[in-house]
């Protein structure tokens, strides 16, 4: 069974994509902020990553740089999910090494074809 990071600042937002996520037969794991998110990778290598941009102590962006840096971690597939749904908002993410990027609000079955499908990679 694969396993997801699910990385949003927002409690509401995080329940919602993981309980989206494990209805779908998924493992997930959850983080508060990028500085979180980077402890958990450290010690939990996931098969995915979902990160939302605008959080506190360090943005998506540079969460996902640093992931994409790193020779252990640099080919997890990263879904960039944020309500930044302006067409720079998109390219700077993919430019970041996001794999895919999705914007809020999205639809369910988006978010769950996406990681399926970079799942299977």
């Amino acid at each position: 069974m694969s396993t997801v990071l699910v990385v949003e600042d927002s409690a509401a937002q995080r329940e919602m994509i993981t309980d989206l996520l494990r209805k779908s037969g998924l493992k997930v794991t959850a983080a508060s902020d990028g500085v979180e998110a980077l402890e958990s990778i450290q010690s939990h290598l996931p098969d995915l990553i979902v990160l939302d941009i605008v959080m506190p102590k360090m943005n998506g962006y540079e969460v996902c740089r640093r992931i994409k840096a790193d020779p252990a971690t640099q080919n997890v597939p990263v879904v960039m999910c944020s309500s930044k749904g302006e067409e720079f908002d998109r390219y700077w993410g993919m430019k970041q090494g996001a794999d895919a990027y999705i914007a809020k609000p999205f639809q369910p079955t988006e978010l769950v074809g996406t990681v399926k499908q970079l799942l299977r990679g």
